[in-house]
């Protein structure tokens, strides 16, 4: 049916088509030109207009999530021309249409009597004194930038008659708004409005509206220095005009004229001039609608010029800091860099989408994933000593150690030592892909080129990338507690006009609920009194925060996040210079606490208990409870599911001693000391000698009994804290040549004894006290024998290169 319908309408067509090529055969050669040249002319006419109107280059501007100007960049042919607005504000239409075109609402784009009134105008008077262009005519001259001629005048009347066909009168006012001169290098009616009144064109006064109004029939008049009471005039006329047609009251009109023209030019808003320059490279001539609130932009900024004067008296120079509203994943504060238009130190560098050296910031993450994979309890023992691991050997900052810690406190406290042991155990591969996942976009190399250092600095992050993962870890939390569910999301939004549709995770999160929970509960424990003096913040709310510091101390780095916000913060210098005491704690720490201070108190993450378990956990060991661990150290804490598969307590162990507690004794050789059993708590010895110097009461294992002293006790009497066994170490050479030595070291749980020290085959000598040996053998493998005055003795192999 629908095949015969067609056939039928094709045949209609085909017959008309027949038909009127027969009337056109049958006309003579005169009619044939004209019927042709009128229908080209038609044609013509049809397709007179360009598809784009105008082609001048715009300005590029921002504005914050309100609309308000944050700042703009000058249009590449240097003038300040706003990109078209889609409307006009009301007094500008009305005061334009009474100066420029009455009849505008009423005419087809051309006025015959207004061009009949000009031609009679300008005869009298022998020169041009009158145009008669309507608005629609003068928009058409603006598009096209041709001669003034009166052949040109034709044209443009026929083009404006074309213009009101395709557009609206409101859209052509809009278009002859952002296009009319305003004198100088500024174009149209927003650019004028920010560069001769300080404010937008939503905001114009009758005076203001009434300037600009007839401000492009004579723009020079605009020129700041020159004799401007034409202008004023004719402004005065105009608003005379609006008075005298009752379109404003006497009030209005008295006012009005008693405004002064503007003075000087206004500076256009220069806030958050970082977010500009991004949005000026990425989309030049647009007008971009930010998330940014600009109220909170100025508080921050302010913050941040207050602290950097601080700062900069020690030589640090550069500061960034990033608020986000967790809630909507908007960025509320974009602060790149500080000192922006003083062009110094750096300033111009937006340090928020720098790389620059992570420090210890990254830490959270190992943590959070070896609590989610069960490879770690969240107050589990981590070793505190002294370490190299083929020649790594990294440090705590403070150079101390406490032999043993709790893996929160070892977070809280941002230990270096416990972090590498731990890096080592999960992997560094397995690490270095969990980071790219969750968005680190600057680990452009292999993960072997990184090794054990990726936790300590040894990547280099961006402010953006980093903030969005500690986001991650929030966001895990919120949205399961919302419906226990996991949502894709996006990175930070800036732009206002973007709403992301949410969507459910396909598979596994990055980081589970109650990983991210006990990961953020340990953060709100963060305190270094050695850095940070905490009288600055006498209210402080709860707050999971964590800083970094890079080697040389070069960055600092600050991230805090509450249920609502997240607050990001740099310190340093853009050149990479270092300057003692920049540290996280003492520096971006500080900014960051008073930048949550400006934000709206949030409460805490509730505990997502879905997604944790209970288990019996030891209070000392914080591994799970053991057979020999007493009652009265167990505790009943929350862990992730895959947590009730770890590590059972292996420090409590069954020990016999003697009645009074003096000596360890077998029945075999108790004698007349007698025996009970108790359960001891035992670290092992190069862990001991570093954690009772911290905890006084550490009760380290008593004695053998004289008469059970017998057999080869060195697993329980001696460790070596250095070097770890296989290792392979490296000799320097010292200033002046000669060859350098290693410090070999021993733990032995009674430091009084008597140790013999053996290289191979050769004595060295013995300590007491204190057991280290300064040695500097040949290159090649070595065994280090070392016995005590019981004759319990201890082996290690080593390769020299």
């Amino acid at each position: 049916m629908i095949r015969n319908t067609v056939r039928k309408i094709g045949k209609r067509i085909a017959s008309y088509a027949e038909t009127l090529l027969e009337q056109l055969c049958a006309l003579n050669l005169r009619k044939k030109v004209a019927l042709l040249a009128l229908a080209f002319l038609l044609v013509w006419y049809l397709f007179s207009l360009p598809r784009t109107l105008f082609r001048s280059p715009y300005s590029t501007l921002v504005s914050d999530r309100n609309g308000e100007l944050l700042g703009a960049r000058i249009a590449s042919d240097g003038q300040w021309r706003f990109p078209p607005a889609d409307s006009v504000p009301g007094k500008y239409e009305i005061c334009l249409i009474q100066f420029e075109d009455r009849y505008f609402r009423y005419h087809p784009g051309v006025n015959p009597l207004s061009l009949g009134r000009a031609v009679i105008q300008n005869a009298k008077a022998g020169k041009v004194v009158s145009g008669g262009s309507t608005i629609t005519m003068q928009t058409v001259r603006l598009m096209r930038r041709n001669k003034r001629t009166y052949f040109q005048k034709f044209i443009e009347a026929i083009l404006a008659t074309r213009l009101e066909l395709s557009r609206s009168k409101d859209q052509i006012l809009a278009l002859y708004a952002s296009h009319a001169p305003m004198g100088g290098n500024v174009v149209g009616l927003d650019a004028a409005s920010w560069r001769y009144f300080g404010h937008g064109a939503g905001s114009l006064s009758w005076a203001e509206a009434a300037v600009l109004a007839v401000l492009p029939n004579s723009p020079a008049m605009m020129h700041f220095g020159h004799d401007r009471e034409g202008l004023l005039q004719k402004r005065n006329r105009l608003l005379r005009r609006l008075f005298d047609n009752n379109i404003i009251n006497r009030t209005d009109y008295e006012l009005a004229v008693s405004e002064p023209l503007p003075a000087h030019p206004h500076p256009l808003p220069q806030i958050a001039p970082h977010l500009v320059t991004q949005a000026y490279l990425q989309n030049p001539g647009t007008h971009i609608l930010s998330t940014v609130d600009k109220h909170l932009q100025v508080r921050a900024e302010e913050i941040l010029e207050r602290w950097n004067t601080e700062f900069s008296h020690n030589g640090v120079f550069n500061l960034a800091a990033l608020i986000v509203d967790l809630e909507t994943n908007e960025v509320l504060s974009y602060n790149g860099n500080v000192g922006f238009f003083a062009n110094a130190y750096g300033s111009q560098v937006d340090i928020i989408q720098s790389p620059r050296s992570t420090g210890s910031i990254l830490k959270p993450f190992l943590y959070c994933a070896m609590l989610q994979e069960g490879k770690l309890l969240p107050t589990e023992l981590l070793p505190d000593i002294p370490i190299n691991i083929n020649g790594f050997a990294p440090k705590n900052f403070s150079l101390a150690y406490d032999g043993a810690v709790h893996a929160d406190e070892a977070l809280a406290r941002s230990l270096n030592v416990p972090s590498v042991v731990s890096l080592r155990k999960y992997g560094v591969p397995k690490f270095y892909d969990l980071l790219k996942k969750e968005g680190l976009t600057t680990l452009n190399r292999p993960a072997d080129h990184y090794g054990l250092s990726l936790i300590l600095g040894g990547t280099e992050g961006t402010l953006w990338d980093i903030a969005n993962a500690y986001a991650g870890m929030a966001h895990a939390v919120t949205d399961y507690n919302r419906d226990g569910t996991y949502y894709e999301r996006e990175k930070f939004r800036l732009l206002h006009d973007h709403h992301p549709v949410e969507r459910k995770q396909d598979e596994s999160p990055v980081f589970g609920a109650g990983a991210a929970w006990l990961t953020l509960q340990a953060l709100t424990n963060v305190n270094r009194p050695e850095e940070l003096n905490w009288d600055f913040v006498p209210s402080v709310r709860k707050v999971a925060w964590k800083t970094g510091t890079s080697y040389g101390f070069r960055d600092a780095w600050s991230v805090g996040v509450t249920p609502g916000y997240l607050v990001a913060v740099w310190a340093g210098n853009a050149s990479g210079e270092g300057r003692p005491g920049l540290t996280g704690a003492r520096t971006s720490a500080q900014v960051m606490f008073d930048l949550f201070n400006i934000l709206p108190a949030t409460g805490w993450f509730k505990t997502p208990y879905g997604d944790l378990a209970e288990a019996a956990v030891c209070r000392e060991s914080g591994q799970l409870k053991g057979m020999y661990c007493p009652e009265s150290s167990v505790d009943t804490l929350l862990i992730p599911a895959k947590g009730l598969q770890g590590a059972v307590c292996g420090y409590h162990k069954r020990i016999h001693v003697s009645d009074d507690g003096q000596y360890r004794v077998y029945e075999q050789c108790a004698g007349g000391r007698g025996v009970r059993s108790v359960s001891w708590f035992q670290l092992p010895p190069s862990w001991e000698w570093y954690y009772k110097q911290r905890r006084p009461d550490y009760r380290s294992l008593p004695p053998f009994s004289p008469e059970c002293v017998s057999g080869n006790l060195s697993d329980a009497v001696m460790q070596f804290i250095y070097p770890y066994p296989g290792a392979i170490l490296r000799i320097t050479k010292q200033l002046d040549g000669s060859r350098g030595k290693a410090v070999f070291e021993l733990a032995h749980r009674t430091p009084s004894a008597r140790v013999f020290w053996h290289l191979g085959t050769d004595y060295l000598g013995e300590t007491s006290g204190i057991h280290q040996m300064e040695l500097s053998p040949d290159p090649g493998e070595h065994t280090l024998t070392v016995v005590d005055e019981d004759g319990v003795s201890l082996a290690i192999r080593f390769e020299i290169q």
